[in-house]
């Protein structure tokens, strides 16, 4: 052997592992996606890329997932529901009711391993956030903080360039930002330094005793922070520019749950606390130093009032703590509701996303209807005016801000598993995943989705599932992104037939109505358009809508005007599986929709039409024609399961939920049709 050998093999070695660690501090890495924070959203685009097997890395600032949650909420209760006893086993059906765990193939990974408490603590959450990312082996790097985001768009493509409080650089072709919203939302006004802001106030009720406190704010983090106080605080006082709005009335998670409400109950009930409306950046508040005690001399303390901004003589003066008695309420209107002085003023008006770590070139625009504090994108969540940067998470509530669930775990979990499929198909040529089906299974299926899908379940009125109809059989895609349908086909990898298609799609009704009055449900199947609570809703078109029809839509309506619509009247159980008012009015929409008899027959029935018809009815023709004969077994219902449906076709893996027995189900679901029976695995 050469002597030189070893020497030149111990060089190159050397010379490797100096590169390796020059491009770990100075140089730059290079990745396909770039996931931004380790929050829920984050790691939920890890799972899917790391089961997709795509270059990715996720980078969080902070030395755990999750950090949000180490803080906030303040007062270290969640309000998002952890149901664990729901009485079924049906996994799909459960999520319906754990607002807190992520979507992956591992049933157990899920939040009640953590905790079992309705509510759970806070600190509950970022622990099953780190169990998510070891126990999939999601990869992440901790300790990077990212303080600038800039495009680079090279004659081939557009990249993404990352750096971090090192300088160094992170390069991606496809950046997703999920870092949530954290940086605290604040009104400017005349004296608004003089307040103290939700996140950083004391969090110890005995802080707060005997003292007046004014709250700015209506949200559920005004509310748990009166809540918190409110056996202490000599009164509690809120203020916003609108009333408070309370989830169980509006539909909307984000507005004030009942669990928050207290405050609600001794206000109506005069006990000294209370609500008033007006425009923040109308008010004023001013400080005045009064006398604690009669000796002269003893010290004194600071109070607060609160004032309107035309009543204040030098604005520019803000926080004088020597208010002349003209700029006092009381001076104006004697009655005014909020004369008397505070002892604290406390800011709680949520958060907004932290924009300012984006370059111009890579910055999104801010979004019209989150009032700024959210940025705009793309009915596909994809940054407007920014190709190759996409949205998730709580950043991403632009597109159903006040409406769905987007901004929620249990909401954007779904929205993140619809990214992933987008850029499956955009990046990698994967069409979004769907479920071929013989025409006659179409009803099973949807029957079947309607009794235990999470997805369109949880972001109604955003998620939806779209039916291509192809003649004998039909493509069922599932958890569309609805206002991305006039883009369905570039978006899905899925092209539209001259037979149309079907969009399936949970939503409430319009109507005002009293909520906890008799008359607040619908249960007559045939003014189903006329329910108010949540119920499916089906859109036939012949034709895929425009954009322009999509813009045009009538108001509340998350779909244009089809060509028809069926309502599936609403559901005490949330169950609609029920023969007459359910089953069958939607057998009769789907036969108007694709011309064809659907009804499911017994063995006998077909074997009789087969020898009177020339043409049976297709549920014979795909089921029990194919079987070859009357199957001999003694039980009807047994000879439709044998001479049931052909198998199911999976174009693309399994579906959410699906069950290793389906083929079996849609068998028997031939009989349920008739029965009307419900098959629950």
């Amino acid at each position: 052997m050469d002597s030189n050998l070893p020497c030149l093999i111990l060089f190159l070695l050397i010379g490797c592992v100096k590169c390796s660690f020059d491009n770990q501090h100075d140089g730059s890495r290079r990745y396909g996606y770039c996931v931004l924070g380790a929050g829920p959203a984050g790691l939920q685009m890890g799972y899917f890329l790391s089961k997709a097997k795509r270059d990715y890395i996720i980078l969080e600032r902070n030395s755990g997932p999750g950090s949000f949650f180490n803080k906030y909420p303040r007062h270290r209760k969640l309000i998002s529901i952890n149901k664990i006893h729901t009485g079924r086993q049906n996994r799909e059906f459960n999520l319906r009711h754990d607002w807190n765990s992520l979507l992956s193939d591992n049933p157990d990974l899920l939040m009640k391993r953590v905790s079992s408490e309705f509510y759970p603590p806070a600190d509950a959450f970022p622990t099953y956030l780190s169990m998510f990312e070891k126990e999939l082996g999601l990869r992440v790097r901790y300790g990077v903080d990212i303080g600038r985001i800039r495009a680079v768009q090279s004659p081939r493509d557009r990249s993404y360039i990352l750096t971090d409080q090192h300088a160094a650089d992170y390069t991606c072709s496809v950046l997703l930002v999920a870092t949530g919203l954290w940086v605290p939302q604040k009104v400017e006004f005349v004296g608004s330094d003089l307040v103290e802001g939700y996140e950083s106030i004391s969090t110890d009720p005995e802080d707060y005793k005997d003292q007046a406190v004014l709250i700015l704010g209506k949200g559920n983090s005004a509310f748990e922070t009166a809540q918190s106080i409110l056996g202490k605080a000599s009164k509690v006082h809120m203020l916003s520019s609108s009333p408070v709005r309370l989830a169980w009335q509006t539909h909307y998670v984000g507005d004030l749950r009942a669990v928050n409400n207290e405050l609600i109950d001794t206000y109506q009930l005069k006990s000294l606390d209370g609500l008033a409306e007006a425009r923040l950046d109308k008010i004023g508040i001013t400080q005045r130093k009064e006398q604690s005690g009669r000796r002269s001399g003893a010290q004194k303390k600071a109070k607060f009032y609160l004032t309107l901004k035309k009543h204040i003589q030098h604005q520019e003066k803000k926080n004088s703590s020597d208010a002349p008695g003209e700029e006092m309420p009381g001076y104006h209107i004697d009655n005014f509701s909020m004369r008397k002085p505070y002892d604290r003023v406390i800011r709680c008006l949520g958060f907004r996303f932290n924009f300012s770590v984006f370059d111009s070139s890579a910055c999104p625009p801010t979004s019209d209807n989150a009032k700024g504090r959210l940025p705009s994108v793309t009915p596909w969540y994809e940054g407007m005016n920014t190709p190759g940067l996409f949205v998730l998470g709580t950043a991403a509530h632009s597109r159903d801000y006040r409406s769905s669930a987007g901004g929620f775990v249990h909401g954007f979990r779904y929205t993140v598993r619809a990214v992933h499929r987008v850029l499956e198909q955009r990046y990698h040529n994967n069409p979004w995943p769907s479920t071929k089906l013989m025409m006659t299974q179409l009803q099973s299926w949807i029957l079947k989705r309607l009794g235990e899908a999470s997805g369109p379940y949880q972001m109604f009125q955003v998620l939806g599932d779209v039916i291509l109809l192809r003649g004998s059989h039909c493509e069922y895609v599932e958890e569309f992104t609805l206002q991305a349908l006039p883009q369905f086909s570039s978006v899905s990898g899925h092209e539209v037939s001259e037979h149309g298609l079907i969009v399936l799609v949970m939503q409430y009704g319009n109507n005002k109505i009293d909520f906890l009055g008799r008359s607040r449900a619908e249960t007559d199947w045939t003014k189903a358009w006329k329910s108010n609570f949540l119920h499916p809703v089906l859109y036939y078109y012949d034709t895929l809508p425009s954009e322009e029809d999509m813009r045009l839509r009538p108001t509340g309506w998350p779909l244009p005007r089809p060509k028809a619509i069926h309502h599936m009247v609403e559901d005490f159980l949330a169950e609609w599986d029920t023969p007459i008012s359910h089953i069958q009015p939607l057998r009769r929409f789907l036969e108007h929709c694709v011309q064809t008899d659907l009804r499911a027959f017994y063995a006998e029935s077909c074997f009789r039409s087969s020898l009177t018809h020339r043409k049976p009815p297709l549920f014979c023709q795909q089921g029990y024609l194919k079987q070859q004969g009357v199957a001999h077994n003694s039980q009807p219902w047994q000879q439709v399961h044998d001479a049931g449906p052909m198998p199911t076709e999976q174009d693309t893996g399994k579906t959410s939920g699906s069950n290793p027995a389906f083929p079996n189900y849609l068998a028997q679901a031939g009989a349920s049709v008739s029965s009307g029976l419900k098959l629950d695995f």
